[in-house]
């Protein structure tokens, strides 16, 4: 057994720094997609409860236009109320709380098939949507970043 070298007593025990750095990389890749999975930000919130309030307010409408009476919408402490429609024909509550209406218009959904140009602004947080239409498309959600 001439020339071989005896095993050092530091190579015995213990990770080499590169397989830590593997290790490291792989918990930070692991975390970072957990807290992805998880994460519902405000914003997020937000577009969701616009989106519903635009879909809600065209469903409105189109109930509106099939009744052949007039449909208001207004907001209210918690919510918005459909004036107009019978009782739980449409939810009148936002889905998180916090949201707010910035400003307190009466919306007017109907029945003519061609409205005013009307919209509403709904906040959380910063962040404010605006949710509109031009009276003969349907509402849709636009940005306005923060006030």
């Amino acid at each position: 057994m001439a020339g071989t070298v005896p095993p050092s007593p530091w190579r015995a025990a213990g990770f080499t720094l590169l397989e830590l750095l593997v290790v490291i990389a792989l918990i930070a890749i692991a975390s970072a997609s957990v807290s992805f999975a998880f994460r519902d930000s405000s914003d997020t919130q937000l577009q969701r409860e616009a989106d519903r309030l635009a879909t809600l307010l065209d469903a409105a409408r189109a109930k509106s236009r099939t009744l052949g009476s007039p449909v208001f919408w207004r907001p209210v402490n918690g919510g918005f109320r459909f004036e107009g429609l019978p009782a739980g024909t449409l939810p009148e509550t936002w889905l998180n709380d916090g949201v707010t209406v910035v400003n307190t218009p009466l919306l007017v959904l109907g029945p003519e098939p061609i409205l005013a140009r009307q919209g509403t602004v709904i906040s959380l947080g910063e962040r404010r949507l605006l949710i509109a239409t031009d009276g003969v498309r349907p509402f849709a959600v636009q940005s306005m970043g923060s006030p």
